[in-house]
């Protein structure tokens, strides 16, 4: 039971390696929100606005998956996976 815990602490511990729009980032979590990965993207300060739509696409997901995140959405991550913010007006 003793290296059964040990393991899960270790686990829990890790950090995955990403990329956000072209820089790693450092991520605790296995799992992240589309919200998540735009607030890595712009440090927590994400553009705002009436006419603002941001789009948030990946690739090297599990399994090599890649595709967009919608808002609401979440993704399961992986050391390596990469992910492209891009805000737009739409006026």
């Amino acid at each position: 039971m003793r290296g059964e815990t040990n393991e899960r602490r270790s686990w829990s511990e890790r950090t995955f390696t990403i990329i956000v729009n072209g820089r790693k980032k450092e991520v605790a979590t296995k799992e992240l929100s589309y919200a998540d990965i735009i607030n890595l993207a712009y440090d927590n300060n994400p553009p705002t606005g009436p006419n603002i739509v941001i789009t948030v696409t990946f690739k090297r997901g599990e399994n090599d998956k890649q595709g967009t995140l919608l808002p609401g959405d979440s993704i399961k991550i992986k050391d390596g996976m990469i992910f492209n913010v891009t805000a737009t007006d739409k006026s």
